[in-house]
C-alpha cells in the first residue's frame, strides 16, 4: 500500500489506498472478535454468530466500501437511542427535551439506575436506558410505533426495517430492569407518559431490525448536517445535529465513551445488538456489525476496526490539519 497519505495527513487517499486501509480495518476486527461474547441477557441476542463481522462505509458522493456481514440483518438496540432523540429535537425542540433529560455522561453501566435513584430525579442522558425511556415518554403519546419505524426508515434510507418479533418478544419477557427504569422515573413524576406504553415503545424500537448499510446511511446523514445527501432532503436542524453527535462524542459507547474518544475520536453509538454507527467528517457514514461484545457493550471488532480507521484516515474529531 502507498502510504504517502499516511505520511501527509492533509493529502486525501486515493480510493485503493481507503480501500485497503478499511480491508485492513476489518482484518483486524475480525482477529478481535474472538476476545468478546455475544449478549445472553435477551435469550434472541444469544443465537447471533460471535465470528461474525461487517464493515461498510458511505460517502456523499454515493461511494461505498464494504466488507464482510454488511447484508446481516440484526437488532438496532441502543443506535435506535439517536433516532429517539433525534425526533425528540424535531418535534418537542432542544429546551422541551432537556427539560426531561439531562446531557451529562454518568460514567455508569448503560442499564445502571444508580445515578438515577441516588442523585438525580432526571436520567444523566438519552444515550443510556433511562434517558431514552425517559425521551420516548416525549414522543409516546403523539406517535406510534409505525410512525417512528418510518423516521427510522427515512433516516437509515432503508425501507425494509421492521420489528423484529422474535427480538421485541424476548425483550418484552426479559425487560425486568427497562419495566424498573420507567416505573422508577414515574415514581420521581418526572415520567411523561403511561409507563406501560413508553416500555413498550421503547423495547419495539430497540427491536428495529437493520444492517451495516442502513447504520451508514444513518452517519452519513448525521455527518452531513441532518440533510440526505442523495435527496437533498433536511431531516434534522444543524443545531440539533451538534447536539446529536456532542451525546454520540460524549455518552454514546456507554461507559467506555471516554476511551473511546480520545482513542478514536468520532461521534459513535454501539448497541448490544452488535451495531455501531459512526458520523465521520467528509461526510462519511459508517456502520458495522460485530456481536461479540466487550465488557462494556460494545462491539469489540467494531472498535478494533474504528481505531484503526480513525489513525490511518485522520478522523479524529481533534486532528486539525
Amino acid at each position: 500500500m502507498n502510504d504517502t497519505f499516511l505520511e501527509n495527513r492533509a493529502s486525501k487517499p486515493t480510493k485503493d489506498e481507503l480501500r485497503n486501509v478499511f480491508a485492513e480495518a476489518y482484518r483486524l476486527g475480525l482477529e478481535a472478535a474472538p476476545e468478546g461474547r455475544v449478549a445472553d441477557y435477551i435469550p434472541e441476542l444469544a443465537k447471533a454468530d460471535p465470528g461474525a463481522f461487517g464493515i461498510y462505509m458511505l460517502d456523499g458522493n454515493g461511494e461505498s466500501i464494504s466488507f464482510g456481514d454488511v447484508s446481516t440483518r440484526f437488532s438496532i438496540q441502543s443506535v435506535a437511542k439517536v433516532i429517539i432523540l433525534a425526533v425528540a429535537l424535531k418535534y418537542r425542540g432542544f429546551d422541551e427535551t432537556f427539560s426531561h433529560v439531562m446531557m451529562e455522561p454518568s460514567g455508569d453501566s448503560f442499564n445502571s439506575i444508580l445515578k438515577l435513584d441516588l442523585r438525580s430525579n432526571l436520567p444523566f442522558n438519552p444515550m443510556i436506558n433511562a434517558g431514552a425511556i425517559q425521551t420516548v415518554s416525549l414522543l409516546a403519546d403523539e406517535f406510534g410505533f409505525d410512525d417512528l419505524m418510518g423516521f427510522a426508515r427515512e433516516l437509515c434510507m432503508d425501507p425494509n426495517i421492521v420489528l423484529d418479533e422474535a427480538v421485541y418478544n424476548s425483550e418484552h419477557d426479559t425487560g425486568d430492569r427497562n419495566r424498573a427504569i420507567v416505573y422508577l422515573l414515574k415514581s420521581k413524576g418526572v415520567l411523561m407518559a403511561d409507563p406501560e406504553k413508553t416500555v413498550d415503545l421503547y423495547f419495539k424500537l430497540c427491536s428495529l431490525s437493520v444492517n451495516a448499510r442502513s447504520l451508514a446511511a444513518l452517519g452519513l446523514v448525521i455527518s452531513n448536517g441532518g440533510v440526505n445527501p442523495f435527496t437533498g432532503r433536511n431531516w434534522i436542524e444543524p443545531d440539533h445535529v451538534r447536539t446529536i453527535k456532542s451525546l454520540m462524542f460524549t455518552c454514546g459507547m456507554y461507559d467506555f465513551s471516554g476511551q473511546f474518544g480520545v482513542k478514536v475520536g468520532v461521534p459513535g453509538k454501539s448497541g448490544v445488538g452488535g451495531g455501531m454507527v459512526c458520523a465521520a467528517r467528509g461526510p462519511m457514514g459508517i456502520g458495522l456489525y460485530g456481536p461479540s461484545l466487550d465488557p462494556y457493550g460494545n462491539s469489540i471488532a467494531a472498535v478494533k476496526a474504528m481505531e484503526h480507521l480513525s489513525e490511518k484516515l485522520n478522523l479524529h474529531v481533534f486532528d486539525y490539519l
